[in-house]
């Protein structure tokens, strides 16, 4: 089939030669711009990897270190998180849009030729260039990115503060000695501890949470939201 002949069924005309030429070049942008939206997303993860790796060297440096730069590491990563969820949002939208290009345009033409504009695809798309909008809550996308890499990095964090406190300047013998070096000036240890075990269960109820809201989002779903 010539491209010239690709029928769109809703208004009864077809895509020409230049439009479709248009939206192999609107495809190619979109593509460029997830591109440049998934390098700073790995910019803001290769932070939080750096940020870790720090925390981890001067904590086990010597017996005699303190583990504090381990929670530090730990609270820099959420913030990092969080900006990594704001970021993953814009990344979102062009993929979103290349996404559907790739499935409503691009593989119909090289399945059949036929493009199946019954579906009403690129209405859709029309009305996201008309008026753009996140495909993405906030929140799930903090989720998604917690489930993707930030929770290897707040698990190596956890466990790396267990084992300082376990281990240096002595392997501990008794529970009360575990919590003598969990304290923070006022604060005693078992609370210090409560509150870290706290943090992460939080964070992978967090996350199990978001996946759900994935799911139920995206269950027999075929709307202009489903490009999320």
């Amino acid at each position: 089939m010539a491209i010239q002949d690709v029928k769109i069924t809703q208004s009864g005309r077809m895509f020409t030669a230049a439009e479709m030429g248009m939206l192999a070049h609107v495809y190619r942008g979109e593509v460029y711009r997830s591109t440049t939206w998934r390098t700073r997303l790995d910019a803001t993860t290769n932070w939080a990897v750096v940020t870790l790796g720090i925390g981890v060297s001067v904590t086990f440096s010597s017996a005699d270190a303190s583990p504090l730069p381990l929670i530090l590491t730990g609270l820099i990563g959420l913030f990092l998180l969080m900006l990594e969820g704001r970021r993953y949002r814009y990344f979102n939208v062009w993929r979103a849009r290349a996404r559907w290009m790739e499935t409503h345009l691009i593989a119909p033409m090289l399945e059949d030729g036929d493009l199946h504009c019954e579906e009403n695809w690129q209405a859709v798309l029309a009305r996201d260039y008309h008026r753009p909008h996140y495909h993405i809550s906030y929140v799930r996308a903090i989720g998604r990115r917690l489930r993707s890499n930030f929770i290897w990095i707040f698990m190596i964090v956890a466990v790396a503060y267990v084992a300082k406190i376990s281990v240096h300047p002595l392997p501990v013998t008794h529970w009360a000695e575990l919590f003598a070096r969990a304290a923070i000036g006022p604060f005693p240890g078992w609370a210090v501890l409560a509150i870290g075990l706290v943090y992460n269960c939080t964070l992978i109820a967090f996350a199990a949470m978001t996946l759900w809201l994935d799911r139920i989002k995206h269950r027999g779903e075929t709307s202009a939201s489903s490009m999320g």
